[in-house]
């Protein structure tokens, strides 16, 4: 049986407030409506999605499996619709997905030049969804920062970006113009999904940073070193953190990615435009790269 959306979105809501109540009164429908469409999803599925006792509302492993797959799939569908719309409309428009510190207006202004037509959005990405962003559709073409899972995407190398250390503004470290690895022995390390780019063990610091403004705010409180891409401390000065040049560690990779079954001549055009443009990047604070051309 296919998957029913509406009952998706019922879903959604009720998960993400562990409540019906407060959930039906969100979807503005009523809550006995509500439960026979969870119960029917259910049904659907042959699992059971919530635990409900005196105690309240609670996710099973499929429930919490489901919430975790839905959202991606609901954005995709919502990327369909948007697209159909602005198809229907005579409308071209491009989704782009970037990374903090990556800057995309050099590339947006030389597609403009050729596309004066055409609306450019951007969608902010991270490193825990970069790739699934493009794969379903919510990101038309996005930058990102390897390694990425390449699994059903086309990569297009464009620059490197140094890597910085971040440290506590008090740190025996923080005043140096730069820091070899085996000065951080034994520091303790605040990182988010994916390895770090040290080739040496740092313990954990235990906190899940998902980004760098949440990785910045866990080393300003003093609970681990960090390392961030040079061009991403351009947009993160702040005083209760020092950045310091680490020339050992291997360089960030900036690169431009497609999903390789969808063919669009815009994203190809502004693979062109970004590709022209590497160079400006590189002024902004990274190195270009001879990779991808």
């Amino acid at each position: 049986m296919d998957l029913d959306l509406r009952k998706l979105r019922y879903f959604v809501a009720v998960a993400d407030r562990l409540h019906f109540g407060r959930a039906a009164d969100d979807l503005h429908i009523a809550q006995p409506a509500l439960s026979r469409q969870i119960s029917a999803l259910e049904h659907d599925l042959g699992a059971p999605l919530f635990v409900r006792d005196r105690h309240g509302v609670a996710l099973t492993d499929a429930g919490r499996r489901l919430h975790t797959d839905a959202g991606p799939l609901l954005a995709s569908a919502a990327a369909v619709r948007r697209h159909v719309q602005a198809a229907a409309r005579g409308g071209r428009r491009l989704v782009v997905g970037f990374r903090t510190g990556i800057p995309v207006i050099p590339a947006e202004r030389a597609f403009a030049a050729r596309h004066p037509d055409a609306v450019v959005e951007v969608q902010r990405t991270e490193a825990d969804d970069q790739a699934a962003m493009l794969l379903d559709g919510r990101v038309d073409v996005g930058y990102v920062r390897l390694p990425v899972d390449e699994t059903g995407l086309r990569v297009v190398p464009l620059y490197t970006d140094p890597w910085m250390v971040a440290l506590p503004a008090a740190h025996r470290l923080a005043g140096k113009e730069e820091v070899a690895e085996a000065d951080l022995a034994g520091e303790t390390l605040v990182w988010h999904d994916g390895a770090p780019p040290t080739r040496r063990s740092l313990p954990d610091a235990g906190f899940r940073a998902r980004g760098v403004e949440e990785k910045l705010e866990h080393v300003a409180a003093g609970r681990g070193i960090s390392f961030v891409a040079r061009s991403e401390t351009t947009f993160h000065s702040r005083p209760d953190i020092g950045y310091v040049a680490i020339p050992e560690l291997p360089p960030s990779q900036v690169a431009l990615a497609i999903a390789a079954a969808r063919h669009s001549s815009l994203a190809e055009d502004f693979v062109t435009a970004a590709r022209a443009s590497a160079q400006i990047t590189a002024e902004c604070g990274a190195v270009p790269s001879t990779a991808g051309g």
